[in-house]
This record gives structure tokens, C-alpha cells and sequence, in this order.
């Protein structure tokens, strides 16, 4: 979302890092590209005037003048600032004294409110919550079958007395779900309201009425973030019309240039409580307005990549694993099992987009495919228990009927075996205290799946092989015999495109 953003910050503030000092000139030049690349990434005019305002007033005085360095210094305030923009503090849900709490989504027709519904809903039975679902959307095609169909989907039962597609009283469907929750003492009530392709009087009025009929206790915008500068006068519409107390930002995985979530907080006032990150039910997190700076800065998310794994990977399992590396037994069923943790874990690629400097490997990562751990764990399924166990019995033969089997090469076989040594050894580094060679700064669990970006180029350490040794890899035997001949230096194999890991 923030990608042509925060390229063209990493550029301000690298031109800033050569300067040992820095004058009211260097900063009035660093403003004006910021201002620049705001404006282009579609933030609304007066939130772009009052940031550059604030920093550009604490940048000239004493904090920066005094600064060791200053360029870092200037960095940390356009953060502090952008936090600031984004609403500062995050917002938790603010939950009824007596249950159930109401929360009512509202919000232009497209924007994602069924969806977000149902990942709403889906969220907060992770957090030991009962929610029901109310299909209050009555205007809409198919808008109650499609939140039947959600929650289904997450487990959640839905309210819909009435079918929809224009038939049915929203108000009293709203009314009547609140006292079904309370006599089936749900905990959440999650109201799906319809919305329009424009903003006009009849929809407010509607939203106004249910508003009334339920008195929620959340009346959360639902907004794309993909809308643009537009996203400044539907989001005052609603505060004007409805009172909204809460923002959640849809479809932060798109290529929009991200204004409306620069803008929306600063122009309502109002607190981004939520934020939907892709199409799966599971890609939904709370807001969090740090975090989402160091994102636009290219500083990483590390501490949401941390809670998303502790989501996934199980406490016990992790104990197990660990005491197999402090004793070197690491086999290719382990790699399949920690690859099968990484995948509860989502998208491969969003992962890897938290990490610090992710965006000066965007093009790795947009050319990662995400299919790549599907062939991995086929050509691992497609080996014996024992081959698993014990890689060094994988002659030529055991290779080449693996790739039949897998529906691979035996390339792509030999390629995995390579990484797999190679992750193996890294592993076994780590349950020592150390860090792999070559993947300075990338946390163990993701270096140890060789998953790390180039962990395929690095070398091997350890001793070099003995002249004219033969290898139980035919093609790479064939290879070093010819390197032998040319007089190079023969390859490790691991090198190359199109391998099952790393980008």
C-alpha cells in the first residue's frame, strides 16, 4: 500500500545522511520532498500542511541543532509525527458494562463491510468472545446469503429473520437481534448495515434510525484504502450524519498510494481501531499507529511478525524442536513441520514485507512465489521415513524417483537437498547463540528455514572437500568434475533461480 511512499522518504533521508550538519536549507529541501511525496501518495491537503508545519518547527530548534546526528534525528521526528498523524495511541474496543456490547459497521456501498463483518467476528472469538452476526443490510443483492455464508465460514451464528434483497425492515431487524443476543447472552452483537455507491440523505437517515434503535456502543467507518483524496469527504459525511466513534481501514493489501490512511484519522478525529490487510478471513489486526510508521519508513514490524507467531507455532512443539537442535537432530520432517507452522502464519510475502528493509527487496518479493513450499513439501512427501531421517542415502537412483514422484526435477531435488544441509547447519549454530554467516539482522526462525533472502548464495563454512572427492549427487558430481577440468573453483549447488527457497 505504502510502497511508492515510503521509496520515496528512504530517498529524502538518504540524501540527509551525508550531511554532517545540517542547515535550514538542507531541511527546507527535505520538507519540501516530503510534502512532495505525500501529496502524490493522495493525503489530503490540510493534513499534509500541518505536518510538514510540526516537523518542520521542531526540526529548527534545539533538538536537532544539538543532535549527534542530525540526519537521524530528523528521521525520528517525521516519525514521532506520522504517529501522531495516524491517531497517536491505539484505540482498543470499548466493550458494554452489561453485555452485549453493539457494534455497528457503517459505511459506502464496496468498501468491505460484509467481509470485514465476518473477520470481526472471527477475531474476537480468538479473544473468548461470543459474537452474533446481524444482517441488517437489507438493500443490497444477495448481502444476508453472503453473511450467512461468513459465518458459517468462521463458526458465528447469523441474525437474518429477514431475505433481503430489498424486502424487510432494517430498524426492526436491528432492534430484534438485541434482545435475541441478550436472552442467548451473547457477549458481541456485530451490526452489517447497507450502504450506497454515493453518499445521500436516505442512507444517513437509515443509519441514523438503526443508530437509535440499537444505541451501540462502536459505530465503526468502514472505509477503502483504496478510495483516495475522496476518502476525506465521506469520512466528515459520516461523522456529520451518523456519529461514527471508531475507523477500520479495508484492503491495505492493494497497490493504492494509502492517503486515506494518512488522512481519515486527522480529518475525523476519530481513532483507526481495525485494519484488513488481504481477502483472508484471518487478515484482520488491530491498528496500530507505530507500528504503521515504522512500516512507512521501511523500519519493519517486528513485533507484530512476533505476535503473529506466536499465533501459529505451538509452545510445546517449539520446546521439542529445540531440544532436537541442541542435540543436532534436525531432519526433513522437522523442516516440513516448521514450513507447515510458517503457512499458519498467512501469506508468505506479507511476512516477509514486516521485516526492516523489506522495501529494498520489493521486487524479490513481488517476484516470490508463494507456490514454491507446495513443491518443497511434495518432493519431502514423496521421499521414504528413512530418506527423510537420513538425506546422505539419497543417491542418484532415490533422487531421480523422488522427482517422478513429486512431479519435479531432479534439479529441484538436488536443490532442496543443498538447502536443507545448509539450513541444518545454520539450525544447529543457533541452538548454540550464534547467527548464521551471511544473514546478518534476519531472526533465526526464518534464516533457519532458508527463507532468508540470498541464503542460497552464501558458502557453505567448514573445510574444503578434498581434490577429486566424489559426490553422491550425480549432477553435481558432473558439475565439479567440469569445474575441476575448467580449473575453477566447483559450485555448492545452492546457488541459483528457481530454487525452493529464498527469493
Amino acid at each position: 500500500m505504502f510502497g511508492n511512499l515510503s521509496d520515496r522518504l528512504a530517498q529524502t533521508f538518504k540524501n540527509l545522511r551525508t550531511k554532517g550538519k545540517l542547515t535550514p536549507a538542507d531541511i527546507d529541501t527535505t520538507l519540501r520532498e516530503i510534502r512532495r511525496a505525500l501529496l502524490e501518495a493522495d493525503v489530503a491537503l490540510e493534513v499534509v500542511k500541518t505536518f510538514v508545519a510540526a516537523v518542520r518547527e521542531r526540526a529548527l530548534g534545539d533538538e536537532v541543532n544539538q543532535a549527534l546526528n542530525p540526519a537521524q534525528q530528523i528521521v525520528q521526528i517525521v516519525n514521532e509525527e506520522l504517529i501522531a498523524i495516524l491517531g497517536g495511541e491505539q484505540r482498543r474496543l470499548q466493550f458494554a458494562k452489561n453485555p452485549p456490547t453493539v457494534i455497528m459497521l457503517a459505511g459506502l456501498q464496496g468498501s468491505g463491510k460484509t467481509t470485514l463483518a465476518g473477520k470481526l467476528a472471527n477475531w474476537l472469538k480468538t479473544q473468548n468472545q461470543t459474537p452474533l452476526l446481524v444482517a441488517a443490510d437489507l438493500q443490497r443483492p444477495n448481502a444476508v446469503n453472503q453473511l450467512q455464508v461468513l459465518g458459517e465460514r468462521v463458526g458465528v451464528p447469523v441474525f437474518a429473520p429477514e431475505p433481503g434483497n430489498g424486502i424487510g425492515d432494517p430498524i426492526k431487524v436491528a432492534k430484534d437481534a438485541i434482545a435475541y443476543a441478550t436472552k442467548q447472552q451473547f457477549t458481541m452483537v456485530i451490526v452489517d448495515t447497507a450502504g450506497r455507491l454515493g453518499i445521500d440523505e436516505e442512507m444517513m437517515q437509515q443509519a441514523r434510525e438503526i443508530r437509535d434503535a440499537v444505541t451501540p456502543d462502536e459505530v465503526l467507518f468502514v472505509i477503502d484504502s483504496m478510495i483516495g483524496q475522496d476518502a476525506v469527504n465521506v469520512a466528515k459525511a459520516f461523522e456529520d450524519g451518523v456519529g461514527i466513534t471508531g475507523v477500520v481501514l479495508t484492503k491495505l493489501d492493494g497497490d493504492a498510494r494509502g492517503g486515506a490512511a494518512l488522512s481519515v484519522a486527522s480529518v475525523t478525529g476519530k481513532p483507526i481501531i481495525f485494519s484488513s490487510t488481504g481477502e483472508g478471513i484471518d487478515a484482520f489486526e488491530p491498528f496500530y499507529p507505530d507500528r504503521m510508521a515504522s512500516r512507512i519508513l521501511d523500519m519493519g514490524d517486528v513485533l507484530s511478525l512476533i505476535e503473529q507467531a506466536q499465533r501459529a507455532f505451538d509452545a510445546d512443539e517449539a520446546k521439542a524442536m529445540a531440544e532436537q537442535l541442541a542435540k543436532g537432530q534436525f531432519t526433513l520432517e522437522d523442516f516440513m513441520e516448521q514450513m507447515q507452522q510458517l503457512r499458519k502464519m498467512g501469506s508468505m510475502k506479507a511476512m516477509l514485507a514486516l521485516m526492516p528493509g523489506a522495501a529494498q527487496m520489493r521486487e524479490q518479493l513481488d517476484n516470490f512465489d508463494e507456490r514454491e513450499i507446495d513443491r518443497t513439501e511434495a518432493i519431502i512427501r514423496s521421499m521414504t521415513p528413512s530418506e527423510r531421517r537420513d538425506p546422505k542415502i539419497l543417491n542418484g537412483s532415490r533422487r531421480l524417483r523422488i522427482a517422478k514422484g513429486s512431479g519435479m526435477t531432479v534439479t529441484d531435488v538436488n536443490s532442496l537437498v543443498n538447502r536443507f544441509e545448509q539450513a541444518a547447519k545454520m539450525m544447529k549454530q543457533v541452538s548454540k547463540g550464534g547467527m548464521p554467516q551471511g544473514m546478518p539482522g534476519m531472526p533465526a526462525g526464518m534464516g533457519g528455514m532458508g527463507m532468508g533472502f540470498g541464503g542460497g548464495k552464501g558458502k557453505a563454512k567448514g573445510k574444503d572437500k578434498k581434490k577429486g572427492s566424489k559426490s553422491g549427487n550425480p549432477a553435481k558430481r558432473a558439475a565439479d568434475e567440469a569445474a575441476r577440468l575448467n580449473g575453477t573453483k566447483p559450485t555448492d549447488g545452492s546457488a541459483g533461480n528457481g530454487s525452493a527457497f529464498g527469493l
